[in-house]
């Protein structure tokens, strides 16, 4: 079964930083690679993707300030967050899109992050 393992949440201060990974047991190839959101009260939103060809695509809210980034030999996806802003609080979900013969839209767990003073 395929599972992803989300880690590198927590609780930070406004301004500063945090790096999310999330890693699949797999041997084959991930099309696309996204981290998701959901603050409480509002629907779950893309934050950011890439694709295996590295074409990112961010939220405008996360522009400058979050950087996604993948390393295919370990099947895990990064999103490292800097400037964190408390709007920023929310469970954060990775996605891994499969388009060959292990076709699937496969989410993390979800895993905390809180930005507050």
């Amino acid at each position: 079964q395929v599972q992803l393992v989300e880690s590198g949440g927590g609780l930070v201060q406004p301004g500063g930083s945090l790096r999310l990974s999330c890693a699949a047991s797999i041997s084959f190839s991930i099309n696309v690679m996204g981290w998701y959101r959901q603050a409480p009260g509002k629907g779950r939103e893309l934050v950011a993707s890439i694709t295996n060809g590295g074409r990112t695509t961010y939220t405008d809210s996360v522009k400058g300030r979050f950087t996604i980034s993948r390393d295919n030999a370990k099947k895990t996806v990064y999103l490292q967050m800097n400037s964190l802003k408390p709007e920023d609080t929310a469970v954060y979900y990775c996605n891994f899109l499969v388009l060959d013969a292990f076709r699937g839209d496969y989410w993390g767990q979800g895993i905390q992050v809180t930005v507050s003073s």
